[in-house]
């Protein structure tokens, strides 16, 4: 049985985790932790998730959670992501990363702790969005530079950060594809004379409105047809069940001392 421990537990997210946690036959939710603002410390994790007390209150301190699990999911914030590497490093424990929004330095501190201990990291955990990662880069390898590529992306109205990390990693998979840097050739959204549009360049575009869970769209405009590669999250359980996946791979790789940073295509197989 592996213990489980939530960051982030009285989220959208952490609460989807917790019940497919809690229905599992060889998973158990052991601790669970959050950030004072969400007004829930010391509530019954199972009870804010929906799903009745389970005896495991959410905690305000990420290194009592960590210490009383095996494998850390973490849903929260980039400054408690690094803060949870750091804990797992020290204690030995594995660590499954759905956090987006980490800064360079963020990102190098949790990467210096997989030399440690093992952790996987996605911006995205969805089981079809990662298939969608693969056929984009097939895409863009295929079609060349001879399309226009742009990102689309739409969420509900309580998403703080925009572009999405998927729709940012899309964009990296793109640039890695045509050999380029992201930084150099992204073009965030577009309003007033313009110009022509520069060629090369990869176009982001956000929206945000109701309770919509997720959109991704990449199109490929070129002469006389286009491409467009779309992912519709219709329910956040796809994201939880990728994220389950995720908790057994880095499980395993924790049992047999193996250490690394790995994403969702070494948990799918879909490794190049």
């Amino acid at each position: 049985m592996t213990r489980v421990g939530i960051a982030g537990a009285a989220g959208q997210m952490g609460r989807t985790i917790t019940q497919l946690v809690s229905a599992s036959d060889d998973l158990e939710l052991t601790s669970a932790c959050d950030h004072p603002s969400s007004g829930l410390i010391n509530h019954d994790s199972g009870e804010v998730a929906g799903i009745g007390g389970l005896g495991v209150p959410i905690l305000e301190g990420i290194p009592t959670t960590v210490r009383a699990c095996d494998v850390l999911v973490d849903f929260s914030h980039a400054d408690s992501t690094v803060e949870a590497a750091e804990a797992c490093k020290t204690e030995t424990k594995g660590l499954v990363i759905g956090t987006t929004g980490l800064s360079d330095d963020q990102l190098a501190a949790v990467k210096s702790a997989s030399e440690s201990v093992p952790i996987l990291m996605s911006p995205n955990m969805s089981i079809g969005v990662n298939i969608t990662f693969k056929l984009v880069e097939m895409a863009t390898k295929a079609l060349g530079d001879d399309v226009d590529i742009e990102i689309f992306e739409i969420h509900h109205s309580l998403k703080n950060d925009s572009p999405s990390g998927t729709a940012v990693r899309l964009g990296e998979i793109v640039a890695d594809a045509r050999a380029v840097r992201l930084d150099d050739k992204a073009v965030h959204g577009r309003v007033g004379y313009t110009g022509r549009r520069e060629r090369g360049t990869i176009g982001f575009h956000s929206a945000r409105g109701g309770d919509i869970v997720g959109e991704h769209t990449v199109v490929y405009a070129g002469t006389g047809e286009r491409v467009e590669i779309t992912h519709r999250a219709q329910s956040r359980m796809n994201f939880g069940a990728g994220a389950i996946r995720a908790v057994r791979f880095i499980a395993s790789k924790l049992e047999a001392g193996e250490t690394g940073f790995f994403d969702m295509d070494s948990v799918l197989g879909l490794e190049a």
